[in-house]
């Protein structure tokens, strides 16, 4: 069995991402953000780059010798076995039009894995986050998953439908969930706080998931790929409260 992360290495992940999550609210909703286009197409921000580079700042001051991969700037290779895993706005598209549901999602891992998972809502000044064998919080208070132990009723969420096939999205509004897009981080903080059983993106990039499995697996939930694979990896995840997640996981399946 893997050993409990240091209380230490948490206290300073959620410290630095709170930092972040300030710097991007400086420009949040401000007339003047102007909006490049990276090689894919997808959009970046002054404050993307800016919220990076502050957290790799930190993070290189308090620990020299670990690895960074961040989504805005080449990764460093460490010689301490650890790295560090970012997405400075997590939800970029939601930023650049104002809707305050945007991310900062920061994850520690080691030789066992994920070992510490941090998902920022600096709009809504909410953050949850998790240790290994240290539990899950939500602004210090302990949280968990729901009971709800099927799918009929039950909330599923996504970042878009864009990217979903088209059966899939059939399948499941006709299990008799009821479908929103509370996406990016903010659905995997509904799913670790209880309020939805379930948040599915069908792709993605390691760090927009990176803080996943830590943080529902010591909310009581569960965080798989589309291939019921651990780890946040694999290109596509979803989180549940559990109950209902290889229900789900079969009818997105088909």
């Amino acid at each position: 069995m893997a050993p409990p992360t240091e209380p230490e290495l948490l206290e300073a992940a959620v410290t630095i991402l709170r930092k972040a999550g300030d710097f991007t609210l400086q420009h949040f909703r401000h007339a003047d953000l102007a909006i490049d286009r990276k090689g894919d197409g997808t959009p970046v921000t002054v404050a993307d780059r800016g919220a990076e580079r502050l957290v790799r700042e930190e993070l290189e001051r308090l620990f020299p010798d670990d690895g960074i991969l961040g989504e805005e700037e080449a990764e460093k290779i460490g010689t301490s076995g650890r790295r560090w895993i970012l997405d400075p706005i997590d939800g970029t598209k939601a930023f650049t039009h104002g809707v305050p549901l945007y991310t900062n999602l920061l994850a520690l891992e080691d030789e066992h894995g994920i070992a510490v998972g941090v998902i920022n809502v600096p709009a809504l000044g909410e953050t949850v986050f998790a240790g290994r064998g240290l539990g899950c919080f939500a602004n210090g208070a302990p949280v968990s998953v729901n009971d709800r132990p099927t799918l009929e009723g039950a909330c599923v969420s996504t970042s878009g439908f864009t990217p979903w096939d088209d059966d899939a999205v059939l399948r499941v509004k006709n299990s008799g969930v009821q479908l929103r897009t509370w996406g990016d981080g903010y659905g995997y903080v509904l799913v670790a706080t209880g309020r939805i059983e379930a948040m599915f993106d069908p792709v993605a990039e390691l760090y927009d998931l990176a803080p996943m499995p830590i943080i529902l697996s010591e909310a009581g939930g569960r965080f798989t790929s589309l291939d019921g694979e651990d780890g946040p990896g694999h290109g596509h995840g979803l989180a549940t409260n559990g109950r209902v997640h290889d229900e789900l996981l079969s009818i997105l399946r088909g």
